[in-house]
């Protein structure tokens, strides 16, 4: 398809003006009667008076809404060079007789006051199903450097009789201008860096009204004659913006200006009420006017997204705190003696919860049980996965259950409750007698608890009789092995994110002999409950060099 520019970066230069007329539409022709020459095929749509390699108008059928960034800056205007406002103006050559069987532009890109696309023939129309584009997560940004504001013009005027005036951005740059006849087009001119949408309400989407159906067609049989005329009127008025409801499905991210007659605000406050940012009138367009609305309309999509994310960022929040009170309770040890601490911290950032969870609870023979677990992955089915395990663990003890026997019956749960059958939890369990002097241990696929006794010794419990993490055997055992605590003690409950941290820039983890060490050292220095905790998961962040990447949560009981 022919075009006004070479490939090169640089216009052609102008050749001889066109004589004969043309049942298609012919190449543009300046004032001064020159056209410039046609460039080779495929060197594509010339922006601005500058040429692009590939422009946004011609990218394949198969590839229709792929981003293509533009390849040069925009060339500000000559000065007293306007638009052509009439075919003939835009092709002296053609009369109105080859202008009543034109084609429909398959692309047309302008400098406000300049014109360099040529029309082509283009088989699609409006009743063509639409490919939307990829989006990004906010509307296109608008351009603080080199950049300019660019805006899609969406109309088809038979009569050529809309013209877009000069207009300049807030640096002072000229807004560039694409045209589309149709909303096929439209879906292959709307790229990224497009910022606004210019839609004539009155453009033909090829959609019957409703408006003209009989007066039970809107309705169930039998309602009443009020609410059939309400529900007309609904259906007349909802066909009065099929196209821009068709372009706010299009494009739900880029802002959008409805363009309609000064004898029908209304319908441009209805435009406004279904997802418009604004309304102008087309016969009262000036360039200060059209800027200063194309850059309003940019700046509250922009603030309106922004809104949005903030608003579901409080929602994802008060989620989360709820995930939390689920996977951090309260300890249940009224009437013991045993003190209680516990930290959590979460290691992906801006995240709040992972799969970690904690439980303790005492039962009516005075035993302590005591919990912790991780679930495979992060995310909130991972964490609700775990508020679901730690819920049934409570249930599970304080109904008599221990050792083998609970945790089979935890393993039928995660069966269950997984959407994954990949998908695991590792589990330790601890029961104290009531004298406190001896406990319990049960590990499925967990690292083995730290106990700290007086003089500050630090060591990891046996981990002989580990089973397997739950929901990896289907007939898996656990058994329970007795361990001898003693007077005075500290017993630690975690998660592998405290030992999986590496240390320094290389390759070594921490590893368990590593966590017992910094134990060790901050009990010697007088560190107990809680400071000890928030001491040795400050001091396991600061040898990993930042953030952990894995979750991390610690229980600890002391006597």
């Amino acid at each position: 398809m022919p075009a006004s520019g070479n490939g090169s970066g640089r216009p052609d230069l102008p050749g001889p003006p066109s004589t004969a007329p043309s049942a298609h539409p012919g190449p543009v022709t300046a004032r001064d009667g020159s056209r410039p020459a046609a460039p080779a095929p495929g060197s594509g749509l010339l922006a601005h008076g500058t040429a692009q390699a590939a422009g946004p108008a011609h990218a394949p059928e198969n590839v229709r809404g792929a981003h293509i960034a533009p390849q040069h800056a925009p060339v500000p205007p000559t000065t007293g060079d306007r638009t052509a406002r009439t075919p003939q103006e835009r092709d002296p050559g053609r009369g109105p007789e080859q202008e009543q069987g034109r084609a429909p532009v398959e692309s047309r890109e302008q400098v406000p006051g300049r014109e360099h696309g040529q029309e082509a023939p283009h088989t699609s129309r409006e009743g063509d199903a639409l490919s939307a584009p990829a989006q990004s997560p906010l509307p296109a940004t608008p351009p603080t450097g080199g950049g300019s504001l660019t805006l899609l013009l969406v109309e088809d005027d038979p009569s050529g009789a809309l013209s877009i005036p000069d207009m300049l951005d807030a640096s002072g740059k000229p807004i560039r201008v694409r045209t589309a006849r149709n909303l096929t087009e439209a879906s292959r001119l709307l790229t990224d860096d497009v910022h606004c949408i210019l839609l004539d309400l009155n453009l033909p989407t090829g959609r019957a009204s409703t408006a003209g159906q009989p007066a039970g067609a809107a309705t169930a049989t039998g309602a009443g004659q009020q609410d059939r005329d309400e529900a007309d009127a609904e259906a007349a008025a909802d066909d009065e913006l099929t196209a821009l409801h068709r372009v706010l499905d299009l494009a739900p991210r880029h802002a959008v200006l409805a363009l309609t007659s000064s004898e029908d605000v209304e319908r441009g406050t209805r435009a406004v009420r279904v997802g418009a940012q604004d309304f102008l009138f087309r016969d009262e367009l000036d360039g200060r006017v059209l800027s200063r609305a194309i850059r309003y309309a940019v700046e509250r999509k922009r603030a309106d997204a922004a809104q949005r994310q903030l608003t579901e960022g409080r929602l994802r929040a008060q989620e989360n705190a709820r995930l939390e009170r689920g996977l951090l309770p309260t300890p249940l040890l009224e009437g013991s003696t045993l003190r209680f601490a516990a930290h959590y911290r979460p290691g992906r950032s801006r995240a709040l919860l992972g799969g970690d969870f904690y439980d303790t609870v005492r039962t009516p023979d005075g035993t302590v049980h005591a919990m912790i677990g991780d679930v495979s992955g992060h995310g909130p089915d991972e964490a609700a996965l775990g508020v679901e395990l730690r819920i049934a663990w409570r249930a599970l003890t304080l109904a008599g259950l221990c050792g083998d026997q609970l945790l089979s019956t935890l393993q039928q749960v995660l069966e269950h409750e997984r959407d994954d059958e990949e998908i695991f939890a590792t589990l330790c369990t601890v029961d104290i007698s009531a004298d406190g002097r001896r406990a319990g241990l049960c590990l499925a696929g967990h690292p083995a608890p730290l106990v700290t006794r007086g003089g500050g010794r630090a060591e990891l419990l046996p981990q002989d009789s580990n089973g397997p993490a739950l929901g990896l055997l289907p007939r898996a055992r656990w058994p329970r092995s007795q361990v001898e605590l003693g007077g005075d003690w500290n017993l630690m409950l975690y998660t592998d994110g405290l030992i999986e941290g590496r240390v320094g820039q290389g390759t070594l983890r921490l590893g368990q002999e590593g966590m017992v060490g910094l134990v060790r050292e901050r009990m010697r220095a007088g560190l107990h409950g809680e400071e000890l905790l928030e001491s040795t998961v400050s001091r396991v962040r600061d040898l990993n060099g930042g953030e952990l990447t894995d979750d991390v949560a610690v229980v600890l009981l002391s006597r």
